[in-house]
């Protein structure tokens, strides 16, 4: 008989995804995710495999947790502008990061990207195309604006494309 497992699934991905926050995919390691949540390595090596298995595991988590989460903003959040605001709070860019290198997690990313620009489409009452460019600028002020990118007003770029 099996023995119960002492620590859910979803609590080891969420340690796994805050490593890759802080280190990197290459950072994790069955023995960094021991020390996290407490379970041997040997018992980590059972339930994943390998450590590929594991991270991949901890993505898929991920990833369905920001499909959840971006449902529940959507019918929440009024305007575009709130709802990617609202969005950024949540969105872990380590995952989105790590997902482009392994092309299974990049069609998970895409496949939310695509459910992102539907929803802004939606919102701003406008084409695709305009809501594909909202989305690509929205990302890339998420990324510059660790090096101190404070110019770019997402809103003035909606209100343009709207």
């Amino acid at each position: 008989m099996a023995r119960p497992r002492s620590i859910p699934d979803a609590e080891i991905f969420d340690a796994i995804l805050g490593l890759m926050a802080e280190v990197g995919a290459a950072g994790v390691s069955f023995g960094a995710v021991s020390k996290l949540c407490g379970l041997a390595p040997a018992s980590l090596v059972q339930r994943y495999g390998d450590r590929a298995g594991m991270v991949r595991a901890a993505m898929a988590h991920g990833w369905a947790g920001l499909a959840v989460a971006s449902d529940a903003l959507a019918a929440r959040e009024e305007t575009a502008q709130g709802f990617l605001k609202a969005l950024g709070a949540v969105l872990l860019p380590a995952l989105l990061r790590e997902s482009l290198a392994d092309p299974a997690m990049a069609e998970q990313a895409a496949a939310w990207r695509a459910g992102v620009e539907r929803v802004l489409a939606a919102k701003m009452g406008c084409r695709a195309e305009a809501a594909a460019m909202l989305f690509a600028a929205w990302q890339g002020r998420m990324a510059w604006s660790v090096a101190g990118g404070a110019g770019f007003r997402l809103k003035d770029a909606a209100r343009r494309l709207g």
